[in-house]
């Protein structure tokens, strides 16, 4: 019984040391992290998005610095000036929380579109093509078909 235990034992134990002194091979893939997002349509949606806000908001000052300057009364030009600043502030800090939020969602959807198609490709890891001196698959152009 005591060989028998013994003998279940060291080869449980060789098992074990097998599974660790022969690791699985990782494949690995390498993306161009600048090329995937600069095609993407949904960062291209933003841009144009934060482009049409930015005009937006020039107009909106061209037109409060006219208002201002129409104002003869010094008091009033002051709080018009100020209130027109206040404005102009809340839009300004509307913008960017509004970009940040659909920057944030647009990275999550590439990231996760990238680690789908990679896993569908049977890679194991995913570097970003900038920190890779050398090795690893280049699926950049696989992906921008993907993200568009």
């Amino acid at each position: 019984m005591k060989k028998l235990l013994t003998i279940l034992s060291l080869s449980a134990l060789l098992m074990t040391t097998a599974a660790y002194a022969a690791p699985e091979a990782q494949k690995i893939a390498v993306v161009d992290i600048q090329k995937v997002v600069a095609a993407s349509s949904q960062v291209k949606a933003l841009k144009a998005s934060q482009d049409a806000k930015n005009k937006e908001l020039t107009a909106f000052i061209k037109n409060a610095q006219a208002d201002v300057n129409k104002q003869t009364d010094a008091k009033k030009k002051k709080s018009l000036a100020e209130s027109y600043e206040k404005q102009l502030k809340q839009k300004r800090e509307a913008n960017v929380k509004e970009y940040t939020t659909k920057l944030k969602a647009a990275d999550a959807n590439i990231t996760a579109q990238i680690g789908k198609k990679a896993t569908e490709l049977g890679y194991t890891m995913v570097l970003p093509k900038s920190a890779v001196v050398w090795g690893g698959d280049d699926i950049t152009d696989t992906i921008l078909k993907v993200i568009k």
